[in-house]
């Protein structure tokens, strides 16, 4: 169980936040504010779990403060919700559809002896608030950090933190995790998970070590982002040091994502990179559609796994089993989803434990909230990419941001990382918003620059 720490932590954020705020512009405070807290606050079971509230955590406690003090000083800048029509309904869509999901579920459901009860308006009501909560981040990044020297600032703090992270994940690679354990009391996750290759997999202060290896990959391309923007010595020492601690950290899925995004960001021209985060956003979106219809070689896939690793073909053969159980049991409430309380998973009869495991965020989000919330969550995320890519082909890759190609290539390989993983993140919504609102501001100017020219001719018209 946590200790005292750990709430204490949670409980002083908010007052970490203001003085962020206070001190700092809000492009750079509501990055730090958010950084900060998903690398050093304690992950769940440490929340405060309020009647009639979705639980309060180190994933909504700096985005909530955060909102609070925005919308105090600077109020609604642009407006809430993004400017597209398509994005306004993937956003609403997604905050709103929990109510109808709890609406389509008011019934129990029984396993043999065991039953769930079914939802009431108090979840639907609690749903539809921590579906806000976790978009909160994208809403403040849409506004604050729709500039390209935002968006370097935000490579500059994930070069950082990946930087001062790589100092207690050295420790835990040596010592085992057991950081988490020390400050807060308790560990996190699975403690056999961390065994990995006669060694340790460092998990730190976050969920699962698989979160701190996709962390830190995220750190490394950046670095690499800035060095190709800023060829100097010390952004080059970073991105090796940082690359070379994503070896020893013993996940084989970061690294191949480093190895496909580190020569993009490297050697590609904008437009290429972000074609790239098109085709793999694309690609993470049709794979819910491919398994359902059993279009996914599996057997091919296992076949593969196994000439690399046994053990890892065991995990992807568990990993596939699972997503057919529970893909059959979402195609029973295929449109809203089965709710909260556990209702998506197969429970055993007698002693009511949960027989099935939920890896992958696609597959939790079309079990609780159906089809709607699975396109309205992915959807929002893959829209800044299109919104970019129509942005740069009209206006040319050369007027875009160099900053922006490898921010939508770290955002493009997180939504398909939510196809084996729950990485789905505060820094995943961080990113997203700021593409977003950089896409948005390209279209404005892009369409001021036009109305002006109509003007201009307008006015040479009459004088002729």
């Amino acid at each position: 169980m946590p200790n005292p720490l750990a709430f204490l932590m949670l409980a002083l954020w908010p007052i970490v936040t203001i003085v962020l705020f206070r001190r700092l512009p809000p492009d750079r405070a509501l990055v730090a504010a958010l950084l900060a807290g998903y690398l050093v606050l304690p992950e769940p079971p440490a929340v405060f779990d309020l009647p009639m509230f979705p639980p309060l955590t180190k994933h909504n406690i700096p985005a909530l403060t955060a909102f609070a003090i925005c919308l105090w000083r600077y109020g609604l800048q642009g407006g809430l919700l993004p400017r597209s029509p398509v994005g306004k309904v993937l956003l609403l869509t997604y905050v709103f559809s929990p109510a109808l999901t709890a609406l389509t579920n008011t019934e129990p459901v029984f396993y043999g002896q065991i039953g769930l009860p079914g939802l009431s308006v108090k979840d639907g009501v609690a749903l539809v608030l921590q579906q806000f909560l976790l978009v909160l981040p994208f809403l403040l990044a849409r506004q604050f950090l729709a500039q390209g020297g935002a968006q370097r600032r935000l490579l500059v703090a994930l070069m950082i933190g990946g930087l001062v992270y790589t100092l207690p994940m050295l420790v835990e690679m040596r010592l085992s995790p057991q950081l988490n354990r020390w400050v807060y009391g308790y560990y996190q996750h699975l403690f056999g998970q961390s065994i990995r290759a006669n060694g340790y997999r460092p998990v730190v202060f976050l969920y699962h070590g698989l979160w701190v290896a996709f962390f830190l990959m995220t750190a490394a391309v950046s670095a690499w982002a800035l060095w190709r923007n800023k060829r100097s010595m010390k952004l080059l020492m970073a991105a090796l040091w940082l690359t070379l601690v994503l070896v020893l950290s013993k996940s084989l899925g970061a690294l191949i994502f480093a190895l496909v995004l580190i020569p993009a960001v490297v050697l590609l021209s904008r437009a290429a990179q972000i074609r790239l985060a098109i085709v793999i956003g694309l690609l993470a979106i049709t794979y819910p559609v491919l398994k359902g219809t059993h279009l996914v070689p599996e057997d091919r896939l296992l076949a593969q796994a196994a000439s690399i690793d046994q053990e890892r073909s065991y995990s992807l053969e568990f990993r596939f089993a699972n997503e057919n159980t529970l893909l059959d049991r979402a195609y029973l409430k295929p449109v809203f989803g089965w709710g909260s309380w556990g209702r998506n998973h197969i429970l055993d009869p007698v002693s009511g434990a949960i027989l099935t495991v939920t890896d992958g965020r696609w597959i939790i989000v079309i079990g609780v909230y159906g089809w709607v919330g699975f396109l309205a969550e992915f959807g929002l995320l893959l829209l800044p990419l299109l919104l970019l890519w129509k942005e740069s082909k009209t206006r040319g890759s050369d007027m875009v941001s160099p900053f922006i190609a490898p921010l939508s290539l770290l955002l493009a390989i997180n939504l398909s990382d939510m196809i084996p993983n729950a990485t789905l993140t505060p820094l995943t919504w961080l990113v997203a918003g700021a593409l977003t609102g950089y896409a948005e501001a390209l279209k404005a100017g892009r369409q001021t620059q036009v109305a002006q020219t109509r003007s201009g001719g307008l006015e040479w018209k009459s004088i002729l």
